[in-house]
């Protein structure tokens, strides 16, 4: 009898069926991928050229504060809200539909602000609406 241990030979790895494995996973990956590019939206704000400015024959100036206060033609609106608006521009219109509504709104007030105000001139009746705007400087 041979009570001897036997020497164990060292297991061997093949790589290579490995290696195709990765290969084909590889390559369903970078079929299977969409590339898609995030760009920033790049937006030139218009400016106005003050010679094209018109003059309307009704118009009503609102003018929006940087703390959401309004305005009508330099006289305060009391609310804040789309009713008091709603009020305020019926009053000043005078039942004239064709009066222009100008929003002079500061820089750093806030979108719904304005679009409160554009709200407001909507369910006053008031479609002619524009905004007023400042002449660049340097051009």
């Amino acid at each position: 009898m041979n009570f001897r241990q036997r020497k164990q030979e060292e297991p061997e790895i093949n790589l290579i069926p490995f290696i195709d494995v990765l290969l084909v996973v590889l390559i369903f990956l970078m079929l299977s991928t969409t590339y898609s590019k995030f760009t920033e939206i790049q937006l030139k704000l218009p400016t106005a050229n003050t010679e094209a400015q018109k003059d309307y024959p009704k118009e009503m100036v609102i003018t929006v504060g940087a703390d959401g206060s309004y305005g009508i033609d330099r006289v305060p609106v009391a609310g804040r809200d789309v009713a008091a608006l709603v009020a305020a521009l019926s009053a000043t219109a005078k039942g004239s539909k064709e009066t222009v509504v100008i929003i002079s709104a500061d820089a750093s007030a806030k979108h719904q602000s304005v679009v409160t105000v554009m709200e407001a001139a909507r369910r006053a009746g008031l479609v002619h609406v524009t905004f007023a705007t400042q002449s660049s400087g340097g051009n």
